[in-house]
């Protein structure tokens, strides 16, 4: 192989590389979501990582047998790749800008409203997906954990602990509404009832909770927007790299088509 072809097949090793991480944060978002109930965009960003590995594996196998069609079909299908990667870390941050969530005087735990998450996260909330939601919430292991901690034994106790925002929003009734503490899941009502809807949606039941609440809701989001920032990370990483992989890929594929044309022209 010629110095240039040697060089793109690095690359394009290295940029095979970069699409482990695009694929690993897909998968784990994907599970993350599973274990929550959501659904939302769960596959593209490890269909993404897988295109991007294959587009890598055909750069390399077209660097190391001196293939330039495949490297040239490598350049256009990342070029490609790349900027719909960019686009889609553009779109995340736009969309999970607002965290929805407030602190409470007192408490060690965030609560959350819908009105501080975007319009695009609102409506992934509506009515008629939130009933599957619920259905998958109530008899998931969310509330039912909780429930069973036995290191809660006084309302201090539970009000200085951490709890995920699917609890906070789910599992107990908001602060402002008064209730008094029992245990986790299970609280007395105030001796005068507060305005706030969803101080009248609550309940014991353990189907039931506040599964219905607005808060509960605005609680998955905030939960989808964590998991979002999480995955961002390796995928900023990997943008960069595959960016920087990209340029040193052109600026190889250019020294190897001149080498060509001099060959040709010498003999």
């Amino acid at each position: 192989m010629a110095v240039s072809n040697n060089i793109t097949a690095c690359v394009t090793l290295m940029a095979l590389i970069c699409a482990v991480p695009v694929i690993a944060s897909g998968v784990w978002f994907a599970s993350a979501q599973g274990e929550e109930c959501a659904r939302l965009a769960r596959w593209p960003v490890a269909i993404l990582g897988g295109l991007i590995l294959l587009a890598a594996l055909a750069g390399f196998v077209g660097a190391y047998w001196n293939r330039r069609r495949l490297l040239a079909f490598y350049l256009f299908a990342m070029a490609a790749l790349i900027a719909l990667l960019i686009a889609l870390l553009v779109f995340a941050f736009a969309v999970t800008r607002g965290s929805g969530a407030y602190p409470v005087l007192g408490r060690e735990y965030d609560e959350y409203r819908l009105d501080g998450f975007s319009m695009w996260l609102r409506g992934y909330v509506d009515p008629a997906r939130w009933e599957g939601i619920r259905s998958c919430l109530a008899v998931s292991d969310t509330c039912k954990k909780l429930a069973r901690q036995a290191g809660y034994v006084t309302a201090d106790q539970f009000y200085q602990s951490r709890l995920t925002p699917l609890q906070s929003g789910c599992c107990k009734p908001l602060s402002v509404c008064g209730f008094g503490y029992v245990s986790p899941t299970v609280w007395t009502n105030p001796a005068r009832p507060v305005s706030d809807p969803d101080c009248g949606l609550w309940s014991n039941d353990p189907a039931q909770l506040c599964y219905e609440c607005e808060s509960c809701r605005a609680g998955l989001l905030a939960a989808l927007r964590s998991q979002w920032h999480k995955a961002n990370i390796a995928l900023v990483v990997a943008t960069v790299s595959l960016v920087f992989l990209y340029l040193i890929g052109c600026s190889a594929y250019k020294n190897a088509h001149a080498e060509a044309i001099y060959h040709r022209y010498k003999w």
